[in-house]
């Protein structure tokens, strides 16, 4: 997919958002359109002609236009983060698939860690990107009404070389992108030759390889010079653009005005002229050539790096395992000799864990806290991989799994700006009566009533813990994954609401895993896993309250707490 395509079908996807950044540029820009002709008016008819009243008139209403555009400018700005929120999500998904694509033999984590940067970069070069455009473009067709409203023949003498200006501008644009990225590269090898070289300085010097190591440097530091020289060339021709464009207007009014005017022009007039050029196309065309000139590029660099990690070719075992057609096993999830800590010298969390979960069981994982509860739960969902041992999910390793065939409610939901249907079927192609009829089994409907619709644009800061994990469970409800995960995914759900999802979930049908928040969760299990340490005992509710005494202590104490609770 090319970086440009990216960007329109970004902007394409988002019409509403769109139309809201149209609106409000409109009356943003309105201090572009009266500036010149208030400022003139002001002069020739009201502080020239004896009329301070109609002067100061005139200066009020440019006045106001600029109380009136301050608040439109917050409002372009929310717009503008309701557009590119939602590319940095979609690029997120992309940049994070390609990086796991590169198979076990490179580490996962550093790839999206490296390519998250990217994504970050690309999303405030975006945002930036489509705020200037926009600037540059409601702000010149403004200014442009403003003057031909003031005198049509001054626009002869400003728009054409304003429109050469930034054609000029536009057609530098691949070659200042290519020696920009060009620049970049170079400053990279040479980044990364020094640290090679300031590392092993004792051994360049024990093997007397100075003059070799200085030549090699040398040449790293003289391509990034020739690539610096480029890029100033290229910098060049653009503020020649920026030169045309904005200030050659300022001598064409001055000296061809009355000239083509007929010497019709009063000192108001020529004064306007000037304040549409200086105050408004030249600020527009200078925020263009500055804002593309370095946003721009660094878009379509990062859009780059991160499409070439998208279309990486995947690992030969990613491969064999995505190839591979299912296996025919019963079971939906296989922990075999599985052993995991964070880190070489660390105390293991989970310990020779062998388990096995078959398709469509019901499993509750309880524990106290730090028993390596959502570290299992991670491992089951592939996010984390063992120290020993294999996990498989259906018979293919977790980490290496088609994403499809399990879903992770972590304790922190996630919600993102957008509308209240495409987070609920962000995991699916649900039509509207099929999310609605599983908000109603999860026990989300009277959220969407109170959200007004599933079309509602919704604001994930404005969203409890609970209504974000209640839209959580909608969206796994709703995916094809026979194997659903909820890691603490209920802990800001009542009790009631708690059970009602937990039952939906069963009712949908496949393996069901829950890491218990309260102890009812285990009692609706068909089997319980308790984790004490690095210790493991599975059994139903009632065989571990009678064989094992941590599990009796914490239904001792959780009924206790509870009793407790309705007394008060």
């Amino acid at each position: 997919m090319k970086a440009g395509r990216v960007v329109w079908t970004a902007l394409r996807a988002r019409p509403k958002a769109l139309a809201r950044i149209a609106g409000w540029s409109v009356v943003e820009v309105a201090p572009a359109f009266l500036i010149g002709l208030s400022i003139a008016r002001a002069i020739d008819d009201g502080f020239a002609a004896g009329r301070v009243d109609i002067g100061l008139a005139w200066l009020a209403a440019l006045g106001t236009a600029w109380l009136l555009a301050a608040f439109a400018a917050r409002q372009v700005i929310l717009a503008v983060a309701a557009v590119a929120e939602p590319f940095r999500d979609d690029l997120l998904t992309l940049a994070v698939r390609g990086a796991l694509c590169e198979g076990p033999q490179d580490a996962p984590a550093s790839a999206v860690a490296r390519i998250n940067l990217q994504v970050e970069l690309a999303r405030d070069a975006f945002a930036a990107v489509v705020t200037v455009v926009r600037g540059f473009a409601f702000t010149a067709a403004g200014a442009v009404l403003g003057l031909v409203a003031l005198h049509p023949a001054l626009a002869v003498l400003v728009v054409p070389p304003f429109v050469l200006g930034a054609v000029l501008f536009t057609f530098s644009l691949p070659a200042l992108y290519r020696r920009q990225r060009a620049y970049l590269e170079a400053d990279e090898r040479t980044a990364q030759t020094l640290v090679s070289v300031t590392g092993g300085l004792r051994d360049v010097t024990a093997c007397g390889a100075e003059e070799r190591v200085e030549a090699m440097v040398g040449r790293r530091v003289a391509a990034q010079a020739r690539s610096a020289g480029r890029l100033a060339g290229v910098t060049a021709l653009r503020t020649a653009a920026l030169g045309v464009g904005a200030w050659t207007p300022v001598v064409l009014i001055l000296v061809g005005g009355p000239w083509v005017a007929g010497g019709t022009l009063g000192a108001g007039v020529i004064v306007g002229a000037l304040a549409y050029v200086t105050q408004s196309l030249a600020p527009a065309l200078g925020g263009l050539v500055e804002g593309v000139g370095v946003s721009g590029v660094r878009l379509f660099a990062s859009l780059d790096r991160i499409l070439h990690t998208t279309s990486s070719s995947p690992s030969p075992e990613h491969t064999a395992a995505l190839e591979s057609p299912a296996v025919d096993d019963p079971s939906a999830l296989t922990f075999t000799g599985v052993s995991f800590s964070y880190g070489e010298h660390a105390d293991p969390v989970v310990q020779d864990l062998d388990l096995e979960v078959l398709d469509g069981e019901h499993l509750a994982i309880v524990g106290p806290s730090g028993a390596g509860k959502s570290t299992l739960a991670a491992l089951a969902a592939g996010l984390l991989r063992p120290g020993a041992g294999t996990v498989t999910v259906a018979g293919v390793p977790a980490h290496l799994a088609d994403p499809a065939t399990r879903v992770l409610i972590p304790q922190e939901a996630y919600a993102f700006r957008g509308s209240l249907h495409e987070n609920l079927a962000y995991l699916s192609d649900a039509p509207p009566e099929r999310i609605l009829d599983a908000a109603r089994e999860v026990g989300a409907d009277e959220l969407i009533e109170r959200l007004g619709g599933l079309d509602a644009d919704l604001d994930p800061g404005g969203l409890s813990a609970g209504e974000r994990q209640l839209i959580a469970l909608v969206r796994a409800h709703l995916a094809e994954a026979r194997l659903v995960i909820l890691d603490e995914a209920t802990c800001h759900l009542d009790p009631a609401a708690e059970a009602r999802a937990e039952q939906a979930f069963v009712r949908r049908g496949g393996t069901l895993i829950v890491v218990a928040h309260r102890l009812t969760s285990a009692r609706r299990a068909g089997r319980v896993l308790l984790l004490d340490g690095s210790r493991a005992s599975m059994g139903t509710h009632e065989e571990l309250v009678a064989a094992a005494p941590l599990y009796a202590d914490l239904v001792g104490h959780w009924e206790t707490t509870r009793e407790e609770a309705q007394l008060s």
